[in-house]
């Protein structure tokens, strides 16, 4: 039976895209197809990383893409990053959420309040995927309302003692460093970069996750971990660091996400040309094409959504409140996606062999993390309101 070609780009969104921007997606696009979707859902079901993934993804530009090319980056516009962070997480969010924090929280502050010296010791090497890094905001008393840390910077010699705990950190167990924010004795809030191998500092590992699987997830630990004077970010000394970070790595996950839904999207309707039910293939039914209709008119929004908040973000015009309504819309979008293709496949929606079990779980946690669903509403609220409904 012919079966009618798969659209996931209803409004032409493409008419938008550069010719750059294409190529880039397309061999984004390319790398997921053979290094990615071969291994995933083996990797998923073992909880084990993909091997050698970050300098696969460093060789393709994916880490710190917007980064100039004399730090190692690829110099690329916002929209690109986008697109590097839909077409990676159409494969996995784990593969996307490497990507992710080692561009935008740990090589963006690096690069935006880092000095000459840090810029040139490991932008390159971070862009290449030689170093990997993590970044330690969230602490075991303190998520949503990170301004509490607990972790603390005590003056020491020629530097600092660092002291506290950070967890759910993504590449905690394999980083060579780590971005770790912390209060001085003043109150003010720093950036340090923690080596591995410096007395003091372990990242045991987080298990039993059931989401993220393909990806190392732990804490970072710190028993008076002596940070000398020149690992200290110079740039900023207030909550604006981190919060910038989280800005940039919530804006990549407003793009990422929709590439989980289009892949969920696209085997939905593909499963439902090709399965035949009471005598006709199941896409024929009113309550499969509902669904299917909803999903794409999400899918359509959701990049509509990013791709003018990629625009503004070319122009430096976006806000963190523009960033958390993208963030927020099109995560749920992607979950709902998710959860509703897994019906349309029945049984065979739980089974490795299609990927949607995968992506609804790994959603679940892209949900929560760098702001969860609620707080992203309480943000567009306060802006809308001027009241502050956080306490």
């Amino acid at each position: 039976m012919m079966t009618k070609q798969i659209n996931n780009d209803y409004y032409q969104v493409d008419d938008l895209l550069s010719e750059e921007h294409k190529l880039i997606r397309q061999s984004v696009r390319y790398f997921v197809k053979t290094e990615i979707k071969p291994f995933i859902e083996d990797a998923a079901q073992e909880h084990r990383a993909i091997a050698g993934l970050m300098p696969k993804l460093g060789a393709i530009g994916a880490l710190g893409p917007y980064i100039p090319t004399e730090y190692g980056g690829a110099g690329l516009d916002q929209i690109s990053y986008g697109l590097i962070m839909q077409e990676l997480e159409a494969g996995d969010s784990a593969i996307r959420s490497a990507a992710s924090v080692q561009s935008s929280l740990v090589m963006f502050p690096i690069y935006s309040y880092g000095s000459e010296e840090q810029r040139v010791k490991y932008l390159p090497r971070l862009a290449s995927g030689e170093l990997v890094g993590s970044f330690g905001l969230t602490e075991p008393n303190h998520g949503s309302d990170p301004g509490g840390m607990e972790t603390k910077l005590t003056a020491k010699g020629d530097g600092f003692l660092l002291n506290g705990a950070k967890m759910w950190i993504t590449n905690s167990p394999v980083c060579d460093i780590a971005v770790v924010w912390a209060r001085d004795e003043s109150g003010k809030v720093r950036g340090v970069i923690v080596e591995r191998g410096m007395a003091g500092f372990e990242t045991p590992e987080t298990v039993h996750k059931w989401s993220l699987r393909a990806s190392k997830t732990g804490e970072l630990v710190f028993h008076d971990v002596f940070i000398p004077a020149e690992n200290v970010l110079p740039g900023v000394n207030s909550m604006r660091g981190p919060l910038s970070c989280l800005n940039s790595a919530r804006y990549g996950i407003s793009w990422g996400v929709i590439g989980a839904a289009i892949d969920c999207y696209e085997t939905a309707v593909q499963y439902a040309q090709e399965r035949c039910q009471f005598g006709k293939p199941i896409a024929g039914f009113q309550l499969q094409q509902k669904k299917l209709a909803e999903f794409l008119t999400e899918i359509t929004k959701a990049q509509l959504l990013s791709w003018r908040l990629g625009v503004l973000k070319n122009e430096g015009r976006a806000t963190p409140q523009q960033i958390s309504m993208a963030k927020r819309n099109n995560v749920n979008m992607a979950l709902q996606i998710a959860r509703e293709s897994r019906q349309i496949l029945g049984g065979m929606g739980i089974v490795g062999e299609f990927p949607i079990m995968r992506h609804m779980m790994n959603l679940e946690s892209v949900i929560t993390y760098e702001g969860t669903h609620d707080i992203h509403l309480l943000i567009t609220g306060q802006d809308i309101t001027g009241l502050n409904a956080f306490s």
